[in-house]
């Protein structure tokens, strides 16, 4: 059976760079762009070039890939020319093999957004693409808010996208608010096919605002449509654009996609997958979402001791798919709620596999003691592992901590302006050697970065051997908790570290002091690289 040919679209480098808080840079952009490539996607959509001054750049010096590079604009203003409009000028001179233009569809926004007649309209998309396709570039419309656009008025809407299709556009229906629902995506792609505009020519853009954009894109493949649009991780404006890490390995490995379609993601190519949606999350600085869909760390962890038990024996009993073949690993989590096949699992992935059977169960009151204690270790799998392998007499001492001491100080600065330093100083012996570090918690702007940091680069600055195996760790994440009320309040402190390998693990610190929690949870963290790393003690 011949399988059709779905193309994937991904607007990562300009919906993406919509989402709040998100800018990147343009190496950035270059760097996002091939590890697209990498995986297979069909066209990436580089940026709308002459909008500002990175996405101009980018076009200056567009990566080599085998996606079709695509250059985003908008469709002529009225009262011009589409020969002297500016802005397809600026697309055009980008000179990428495809254009997008994106263009009204709704008569409402016609009429109140761009203020000119529904006729005006028509002929701007028209002639816009006719003077694009006149310059032998292949071209897409984004036509916007199509599917309130077809409930409004479904016959000015089916008039737009005409003019673009009869010009030669693919045309791209676009949910731009969020707010259609699967069934009726499905609906309207088959009014508009039975208008006379092929699948093979369609295309489908759906924004999440009703955690619906993935199951919208689907429902417009079973409708006809060969064309997806989304972004990396789901990154878009408000809640979202269609998220393209859900979308490929559905449509590789779930029927009835699996047999009937094919997709420019190489089966092979899917255990990228994982390393590109954290790579992306690392790029922009963000915590990664541990409960995203194949890729989240969490996509893959069995608690329950049940679940855990069942796993050991088959792990399609709660797995769908195998974590390998997205480029992910299963987790079984420690918690007060573990059991021993628990964790003889996560004992067996740690290389612990000739346990003494004795041991196992002084390791889970420990933990279930600690836990009582407020320690969590369902969230940091990192001291789970130095805490069993220190009841097990297997974890190397390599430094002691002899004291270390903090201080916050609020002065003015040169500019007569109120700061905060904060500055650490700590202690350690390694062998029979005692190293004193000195550090403060100012980045290179000056800014002060709080106690926790000063001690974290005090107790890194000097670990003697140790101190060249830790150099390219990194904290990436902190979070506290209050586990208590009242005057007894324990604060609960969870550190996510990461280094180059792309290993990113978590250590946990417990303590009525915050410093002292968030110490804790450092020593681990530290301790748990050096064990990955195969230290050995001076």
């Amino acid at each position: 059976m011949t399988r059709e040919r779905l193309t994937l679209f991904d607007t990562t480098l300009r919906d993406g760079q919509q989402t709040q808080g998100v800018q990147f840079s343009t190496p950035e952009k270059v760097e996002i762009a091939q590890m697209l490539d990498g995986i297979g996607i069909d066209y990436i959509e580089g940026g709308w070039p002459g909008a500002n001054p990175t996405d101009s750049e980018f076009f200056s010096n567009v990566p080599r890939t085998s996606a079709t590079m695509t250059a985003f604009g908008m469709t002529k203003r009225a009262g011009r020319s589409a020969e002297n409009d500016d802005v397809l000028a600026a697309v055009l001179n980008a000179n990428t093999p495809a254009v997008c233009l994106v263009g009204k569809t709704h008569d409402f926004h016609v009429e109140t957004a761009l203020g000119i007649s529904l006729e005006e309209n028509l002929e701007n998309i028209e002639k816009s693409f006719q003077h694009i396709a006149a310059q032998n570039r292949e071209t897409l419309f984004d036509a916007e808010h199509f599917f309130d656009g077809y409930r409004s008025n479904p016959d000015y809407a089916l008039s737009c996208i005409h003019a673009a299709y009869g010009a030669g556009a693919l045309i791209v229906l676009c949910d731009t608010n969020g707010g259609t629902l699967p069934a009726e995506i499905s609906e309207i792609v088959g009014k508009v096919i039975d208008s006379g505009i092929p699948g093979a020519r369609l295309g489908i853009h759906t924004h999440n605002d009703t955690e619906n954009a993935v199951a919208g894109s689907l429902a417009a493949v079973d409708a006809g449509v060969r064309h997806i649009q989304g972004t990396l991780n789901g990154l878009g404006e408000r809640c979202g654009n269609a998220n393209l890490t859900s979308i490929i390995p559905t449509l590789l490995l779930k029927e009835p996609y699996k047999s009937r379609y094919a997709i420019g993601v190489k089966q092979e190519n899917l255990t990228r997958l994982t390393y590109a949606s954290r790579k992306l999350d690392d790029i922009l600085n963000r915590v990664p979402n541990k409960h995203a869909a194949y890729v989240g760390v969490s996509a893959f962890a069995h608690k329950a001791g049940l679940h855990a038990s069942a796993i050991l024996k088959d792990p399609t009993t709660y797995e769908h798919i195998d974590p390998a073949i997205v480029g992910n690993t299963r987790i079984i989590p420690m918690s007060n709620q573990a059991g021993q096949s628990n964790l003889r699992k996560r004992l067996a992935e740690m290389g612990l596999k000739d346990i003494d059977s004795n041991a196992l169960p002084r390791i889970l009151d420990v933990i279930k003691q600690r836990e009582d204690d407020g320690y969590s270790y369902d969230t940091a799998q990192a001291s789970f592992e130095l805490l069993a392998r220190r009841e097990l007499g297997l974890l190397p001492k390599y430094f002691e901590v002899k004291r270390y001491k903090v201080t916050v100080e609020r002065r003015k600065n040169k500019y007569d302006k109120m700061i905060s330093l904060s500055e650490a100083v700590v202690v350690v012996k390694v062998g029979e050697d005692k190293m004193l570090s000195v550090s403060e918690s100012l980045d290179e702007t000056g800014s002060d970065r709080g106690p926790v940091n000063a001690l974290s680069k005090a107790l890194a600055k000097d670990l003697g051997p140790y101190s060249a195996l830790i150099e390219d760790m990194r904290l990436v994440d902190f979070k506290v908790r209050i586990t208590q009320g009242g005057t007894e309040a324990v604060t609960r402190v969870i550190i996510d570290s990461a280094d180059k390998q792309g290993r990113r693990w978590s250590t946990v610190g417990v303590s009525p002091n915050i410093v002292d929690a968030s110490f804790e949870a450092l020593l681990d963290a530290i301790n748990w690289k050096l064990v990955q790393e195969g230290a050995n003690v001076t």
